[in-house]
């Protein structure tokens, strides 16, 4: 098994930065890609972006630009910097990990990030 826990978000201005962390333990070795997700209220969950072990992100189109995935070489921590926060960036988001991002084995709990003056 896999755990995840990711850091907690908060509320944060419109303009302004925030940047999560997810921490990997248990089982890491099951683990070739870290990922982000989030849920906004009434919408599908949606990927933001994902990171190979050897530190090669890929990022959907719509969210390129303002988010930035790294991690920590190994396969225990993945980060997701965002910048230029918005109101629709609010979401409950989610760290996940496995062998594929689009479906991973593995989800931490979620951590809300809510962008408002």
């Amino acid at each position: 098994q896999v755990q995840l826990v990711e850091s907690e978000g908060g509320l944060v201005q419109p303009g302004g930065s925030l940047r999560l962390s997810c921490g990997a333990s248990g089982n890491i070795l099951r683990i070739k890609v870290m990922g982000w997700y989030r849920q906004a209220p009434g919408k599908q969950r949606e990927l933001i972006a994902s990171i190979n072990n050897d530190g090669s992100p890929t990022y959907v189109d719509s969210m390129k630009g303002r988010f930035t995935i790294s991690n920590d070489g190994a396969r225990n921590t993945a980060y997701l910097q965002m910048n230029s926060l918005k109101p629709e960036d609010t979401a409950v988001y989610f760290c996940a990990a496995g062998q594929d991002i689009n479906d991973p084995g593995y989800w931490g709990q979620g951590t809300q990030v809510t962008v408002s003056s």
